[in-house]
């Protein structure tokens, strides 16, 4: 239940936040008359020529529910033109963006967010998500029993600094009860390794020394609650998702730096709307295994359907041949590979080092 009321917060939020940043042009909700109430400027239209706000402004609850709807479904209907296009003509989308053709569709970086967000929000329904709990009941027999010896080690290392520490009768025979138990925990740990064939388990200190502070703290907070930096790595792939256009960008412009007509902005606008197509790609993918209808055809469209995407889009996006944008999806998909891997290191550091 949680999860459910987690994933539509998140949801609301992708959308509420790309709608923040989707500008309004074209969105007219009737003729306004009289003064803006904003800037004071005499309204001619729909909206005010001087500070863009709309001439009829609601102020009651039901606003309220009407913006959000709005915000989650709608974007004023361009999500429902862009969409389309998004899925068969993304090369043409993308032209036409670029070209000028601004308040028919939905921004990239609008729908981007949107994308992103309503991904990880329906992840987490279907229960696509980070282990809550790495403990020894995710691990196989053997590791589990390293793990918690581990544990017990832990347990009776602190228990002997309190037994050193205390002065009160009653708390050292409290630690010493402690010890005891720790010590036939370390016991029966040495007695299920053996029954397992492997032996004594031994587990020697896994303390990392490499001279720089940052780098031992980073590791250190791994080795000690992997569950939580691995919650916090995937916290962190979608808030920072971002950085996957700003890294792609070089990439891509590799492949037709030649081309002085094509601009970074161009390139951006291209990633920015593939990356869309693949996360609401992949929501769909989701939700069909997660209703029991997956299966190898799955799997096949999960890998053929994003490279078809890839090579329709360099073709109309940037007018090429399909031998030449066949071959330019094949060394763009190398490249996202790498690209992957370097998104993959900024987070890890992130979480190692924030």
């Amino acid at each position: 239940m949680v999860g459910d009321i987690e994933a539509a917060g998140e949801l609301a939020t992708g959308a509420l936040l790309g709608r923040a940043v989707e500008p309004n042009a074209g969105e007219g909700h009737g003729a306004g008359h009289g003064m803006c109430l904003n800037c004071g400027t005499a309204l001619i239209g729909s909206h005010c020529h001087n500070c863009g706000q709309a001439g009829h402004v609601h102020r009651s609850l039901h606003a309220i529910g009407h913006d959000i709807l709005h915000g989650v479904f709608h974007f004023e209907g361009k999500l429902w033109r862009t969409l389309p296009m998004l899925a068969w003509r993304p090369g043409e989308l993308t032209r036409r963006y670029i070209a000028g053709e601004r308040a028919r569709f939905v921004s990239p970086m609008a729908i981007f967010l949107f994308s992103v967000f309503a991904m990880f929000a329906v992840f987490s329904w279907v229960g696509i998500s980070t282990p809550t709990e790495m403990n020894a009941g995710n691990l196989k027999p053997a590791a589990a029993i390293d793990y918690a010896r581990k544990d017990a080690q832990q347990d009776l290392a602190k228990a002997q600094r309190k037994l050193a520490q205390a002065t009160d009768e009653d708390d050292k025979a409290e630690y010493r009860e402690r010890i005891a138990d720790a010590q036939n925990d370390l016991a029966g740990f040495d007695k299920a390794a053996k029954a397992l064939g492997n032996g004594t388990v031994k587990v020697t200190a896994s303390e990392v020394h490499t001279g720089w502070h940052a780098l031992d703290h980073g590791i250190e907070k791994w080795q000690k609650n992997p569950a939580l930096m691995m919650y916090k790595l995937q916290s962190a792939s979608y808030k920072f998702s971002w950085l996957l256009i700003p890294l792609s960008i070089p990439f891509l412009w590799a492949l037709f730096f030649w081309k002085r007509q094509y601009k970074l902005y161009d390139h951006a606008v291209f990633i920015t709307y593939s990356i869309t197509f693949m996360s609401l790609f992949y929501i769909v993918v989701a939700v069909v295994a997660a209703i029991g209808l997956g299966g190898a055809w799955l799997a096949l469209a999960a890998l053929a359907i994003p490279f078809v995407h890839i090579t329709r889009q360099l073709q109309q996006a940037y007018l090429l041949g399909w031998f030449s944008a066949i071959m330019r999806a094949w060394v763009l998909t190398f490249f996202i590979g790498w690209i992957l891997a370097i998104f993959f290191l900024i987070l890890l550091a992130l979480g190692m080092f924030g």
